[in-house]
């Protein structure tokens, strides 16, 4: 692995662990046994290593929530479709869960970082009404233009925000894969009471699915 994407990986664990304000660009050349000269070559600074961070988040973000192709959507239970990106949803949750749990702050210090986290959305938005009217036309919800748009915005406020809101709420306490888990069943809440019969029994099913993992978590 080249030292530029070892410094990259090596920050996102650190910053995962112990919050990105307690670490230093001497923290991860430290962390990564190489000088801090060698650091700055790739780096000016800690935020460039950020931008780099959040290059890797954003293009996950396309890669994981690509609307499906008809075909493809016809050869996989509807069930799946939704689990697939669920999990999606976790992992970047939780791979990425210092940028969720700091984003105001982070996105404060850096204009060029705000600009790209802003595009990175609008383009993701667009991906995700996609989504919903693949499962529209499936038949898992019936909704009107303007209640899916206010439905997609509400689950994309709900995963954006839900590691924020819980960092606030458990103040010196480390943010755990359980707590992600129940920010997915929080969204799977919103859109229950809103499913047909179809959709609300796989609905049903994927909440059962992640109560389990809640449960194994603990």
């Amino acid at each position: 692995m080249k030292t530029k994407d070892r410094i990259i990986l090596g920050a996102l664990t650190l910053f995962n662990q112990n919050g990105e304000r307690n670490i230093t660009t001497n923290h991860i050349a430290a962390h990564l046994e190489i000088s801090p000269g060698n650091l700055y070559y790739h780096f000016g600074n800690k935020e460039e290593i950020i931008n780099g961070i959040f290059d890797n988040y954003a293009q996950e973000l396309k890669i994981r929530f690509k609307p499906m192709a008809e075909e493809d959507q016809s050869n996989m239970p509807s069930v799946q479709i939704m689990l697939s990106y669920l999990d999606s949803i976790f992992e970047l949750m939780w791979n990425y869960r210092f940028f969720y749990a700091n984003l105001p702050d982070i996105l404060s210090r850096d204009e060029k970082l705000k600009q790209k986290y802003t595009q990175a959305q609008l383009a993701l938005h667009d991906n995700l009404i996609a989504i919903m009217n693949n499962f529209r036309d499936s038949g898992l919800i019936a909704l009107e233009d303007d209640e899916l748009q206010a439905l997609t915005k509400t689950l994309h406020l709900v995963a954006s925000c839900w590691i924020n809101y819980q960092t606030a709420q458990l103040s010196d306490k480390e943010i755990t894969e359980n707590i992600i888990y129940q920010g997915m069943l929080q969204m799977l809440n919103v859109v229950r009471p809103m499913a047909t019969e179809q959709g609300r029994e796989q609905i049903l099913a994927l909440e059962a699915h992640y109560r389990s993992r809640v449960a194994a978590s603990c």
